[in-house]
């Protein structure tokens, strides 16, 4: 007979492997009551900081209340955040791997950075308006005529001397992968902005990592209530990777191999096993899956 504990774990093994075929986690009576309690916890910060944000701004530019506000909503949802390293400041582009939205929250409350994001996330109505309070800087994959308008929006942001982190796999992974770098987004950086220094890190959820992985077919909104409604907490290490002078390297994809190398090696030091084959194909960023490749699928996405 399996003990409480295995019990349980096949159980939240279960939910996650149907919410990445894409259907509705069922919550019982307890997961109900810590959604209900964390989204409480998360509206009253938003009362608390918002207007603090706000009477900030008439006297200064540059306020830390959203830095403030997205390091407590990452310890509500259950994260346990652990910098190792250290973040440079300013006049930095953060280069990452992409695990969950926890990883905007912890990235952001552990550093102050700005991000980039897919332009359809400033259309959600609150999340949209909550991103720009951080100075997110949407950009638009398939615009292709746009992109000279948002490599010129990417530069202001570092002028301006913040930090901007970018996600170069293009969507989340389970932890325990490694997608290929898509080095269009790095094109703000050929050449770089006088001055500014790459530096990679490392988001690192350890075994909690599977589970609380943004992938498959599940929904964002499905996603959230799974992870607030989670019993307990879970790690996550962000690894500050040593900094390197873009200008060293010769173009987008230099730098996005260099930063790739970085993160690759330090991933692999904190899992202590091998790197997987993610096993999700990703039409948006034209990852194909090893199953879906030798099924007869579309050949493997090119940087």
């Amino acid at each position: 007979m399996a003990s409480g504990s295995t019990a349980k774990a096949e159980t939240r093994s279960n939910a996650r492997l149907a919410a990445m075929r894409g259907e509705t986690t069922q919550l019982d009576l307890p997961g109900r009551i810590r959604l209900a309690l964390r989204s409480a916890g998360i509206v009253a910060l938003l009362i608390f900081f918002v207007p603090l944000h706000y009477l900030f701004r008439i006297l200064a530019y540059g306020s830390p209340f959203p830095m403030y506000f997205l390091r407590c909503v990452a310890r509500v949802s259950g994260a346990r955040v652990e910098i190792i390293g250290t973040p440079l400041r300013r006049d930095v582009f953060f280069i990452s791997n992409h695990v969950s939205w926890i990883d905007i929250l912890a990235l952001a409350g552990a550093s102050g950075t700005a991000f980039v994001a897919k332009y359809e996330l400033s259309q959600v109505p609150v999340i949209g308006w909550l991103c720009s309070l951080n100075r997110t800087v949407f950009v638009q994959r398939e615009n292709r005529l746009g992109v000279a308008s948002q490599i010129n929006a990417l530069r202001e942001a570092l002028a301006d001397n913040w930090s901007v982190t970018v996600f170069p796999e293009g969507t989340t992974t389970d932890g325990h992968s490694l997608l290929p770098f898509k080095s269009s987004i790095l094109s703000v950086l050929e050449p770089p902005p006088s001055g500014v220094l790459v530096q990679p890190v490392m988001l690192d959820y350890g075994e909690a990592g599977e589970e609380i992985g943004w992938i498959g077919d599940e929904g964002g909104l499905n996603n959230a209530r799974r992870i607030l409604s989670r019993r307990g907490t879970f790690p996550v290490r962000i690894h500050f990777l040593d900094p390197f002078s873009p200008e060293e390297y010769h173009g987008r994809k230099a730098i996005a191999a260099k930063a790739r190398e970085q993160i690759e090696e330090a991933l692999l030091a904190a899992l202590d096993h091998p790197l997987r084959d993610f096993a999700h194909t990703v039409a948006p960023v034209r990852y194909v899956a090893p199953a879906d490749r030798a099924a007869g699928s579309n050949p493997p996405p090119r940087n």
